[in-house]
């Protein structure tokens, strides 16, 4: 197996997801409840965008972890391997989500 080829596209994943992290830090900061500046219709708008970006960097916080973690792996010398039954985890499931720390089997059990 090419851990070189994952590491790779781990390390260039997680620097673009870092990266939309950052770039959409202001839409997560707190809405301003400034009546003269902003209606109500606008606020709860703003409002529900907030919480939206605030899921999706939960999500992005998720996937970071899981990055790290197959890093981890990889400098164990562990990648590729199911984290539960021990069995090489297919290269079209690594190709597909080289995070993925189980074989198709058990991520199905």
């Amino acid at each position: 197996m090419d851990t070189k080829h994952y590491l790779k596209v781990l390390t260039e994943r997680r620097e673009a997801i870092a990266e939309l992290s950052r770039m959409s830090s202001d839409s997560r900061r707190a809405v301003e409840l400034d009546q003269t500046k902003v209606g109500r219709l606008s606020r709860m708008d703003a409002m529900q965008q907030q919480e939206m970006a605030k899921a999706s960097e939960q999500k992005r916080a998720a996937e970071l972890r899981r990055i790290d973690a197959a890093l981890a792996r990889i400098d164990e010398g562990e990648f590729g391997y199911c984290l539960d039954c021990g069995e090489e985890i297919s290269e079209k499931r690594l190709e597909v989500d080289p995070a993925t720390p189980r074989c198709i089997d058990c991520a199905n059990a």
